[in-house]
């Protein structure tokens, strides 16, 4: 309710959040919600920092804009998405099971569909494959309502140092075992190096992968 009063009145940014000020928040929002959002706008947020929590899920999310999205340009994102989500779970020492996939639709509303992997893993083709399989149960929904923000998040998070195997055990899949992830680890080590842009998808040659913003250790 209070994003589609504030969506009537042309906001969408923090910053027209802060130009319409303290009283015109109130009169729209209520006196509490209004002086709340209007110091949050202007950074104001006398809640205490909680230190020494690790992170519960790594995500990333693209706005897509209000045009039309087709089937090729939305898996292009997921790529990206997943690509991003999993170099900085290796960053981190991360492994995840929980793949989860966010949508916003043209009517601004949202829905997630999610799926737990049989093991905890920071591979991308795993949880690339993953994304996948839930972004085509969510093809109807999409097709109905229009698409303007793809999300990917993995949680259920682990330190990635060891799990618990499932049977049968399985000797073709290096991370069923455990061991370092040969190609995803050669790929990382060459962007730290040589920058983002070094080794790509060909699926994202050419293609704008949005901002990237700056994290902050895990």
């Amino acid at each position: 309710v209070t994003s589609g009063r504030l969506h009537a009145q042309g906001v969408v940014t923090v910053g027209d959040l802060a130009a319409i000020g303290s009283r015109g928040l109130e009169a729209l929002l209520g006196r509490a919600a209004g002086r709340h959002l209007d110091a949050l706008a202007h950074g104001r947020d006398p809640r205490r920092v909680e230190v020494g929590r690790r992170r519960r899920s790594v995500g990333a999310q693209r706005a897509l804009g209000r045009a039309p999205v087709s089937a090729e340009r939305t898996d292009a994102v997921l790529v990206g998405l997943v690509d991003r989500v999993t170099r900085r779970m290796r960053r981190a020492g991360r492994t995840g099971r929980t793949v989860v996939l966010r949508l916003r639709f043209a009517d601004y509303t949202r829905a997630t569909r999610s799926h737990t992997l049989a093991g905890p893993t920071a591979e991308t083709d795993a949880i690339l494959t993953a994304v996948r399989a839930l972004a085509v149960t969510a093809a109807p929904l999409i097709a109905a309502r229009g698409l303007t923000m793809l999300g990917v998040a993995v949680g259920n998070l682990d330190d990635g140092r060891g799990h618990q195997l499932t049977l049968p055990l399985r000797t073709d899949t290096a991370d069923t075992l455990g061991h370092p992830l040969a190609l995803d680890a050669a790929v990382d080590d060459v962007r730290e190096r040589y920058g983002l842009s070094a080794v790509t998808r060909a699926t994202l040659l050419g293609r704008d992968r949005g901002l990237e913003m700056p994290m902050l250790p895990d």
